[in-house]
């Protein structure tokens, strides 16, 4: 019951009570962000959902678009900019995906969604963590997120598919807030960001 309906239910309910609730901070971190980032507060790119259906996620911007002489953007690291900063260290970046949420195209709890030019390079154990919904954390986030291998990752992903319920989630959520809070298992500094997955590491 839990899987087919109450899980749905849950993500629509939560995610609507909690915009409404942060609506003040979400319109200010538009308005800083937007001057942050010339006019552009969002962070919008296509990833894979369930059943490797392809959607836009939305984040806030955190990095500017600065690019060197010949047209490449420049490095992460220096491209973020001080409310991105902010926003990033304090996980608020996340928050626009409550839209996604509420579209039916992420859960609250899941693997999270990764970049579409993973899905060719997969194996076919590492492609059951899109039988679900991606969420916004889930159990490899809460297991050491940035700070464990992509291997660990996935197999925490796989796991999670196979075995959610009801009271892992709730346990998922109390973690979640206590790693947000001291800031455990991500990489913060604006001089390192995740190592690209190619298929082997």
């Amino acid at each position: 019951m839990y899987r087919l309906f109450v899980k749905r239910s849950l993500d629509f309910v939560i995610s609507l009570i909690l915009l409404l609730i942060i609506s003040p901070i979400f319109v200010l971190l538009v308005i800083f962000l937007a001057f942050a980032n010339n006019g552009k507060p969002f962070f919008v790119q296509r990833r894979p959902g369930k059943n490797e259906k392809i959607f836009s996620i939305i984040k806030f911007k955190t990095m500017n678009d600065k690019k060197d002489a010949h047209g490449n953007l420049l490095p992460d690291n220096e491209r973020f900019t001080n409310v991105g900063n902010i926003v990033r260290k304090t996980s608020l970046d996340e928050i626009p995906q409550l839209i996604n949420v509420l579209k039916g195209e992420m859960s609250l709890i899941g693997p999270r969604p990764l970049i579409i030019e993973y899905l060719p390079i997969y194996n076919s154990t590492q492609k059951i963590r899109h039988k679900i919904r991606p969420g916004i954390t889930g159990w490899a986030q809460v297991n050491g997120r940035n700070s464990i291998t992509w291997k660990k990752k996935f197999e925490y992903d796989v796991w999670y598919v196979e075995n959610f319920n009801f009271l892992l989630d709730l346990k998922i959520v109390r973690l979640t807030l206590k790693k947000v809070v001291q800031k455990e298992d991500v990489n913060l500094s604006k001089d390192k960001t995740s190592e690209y997955f190619n298929g082997t590491n």
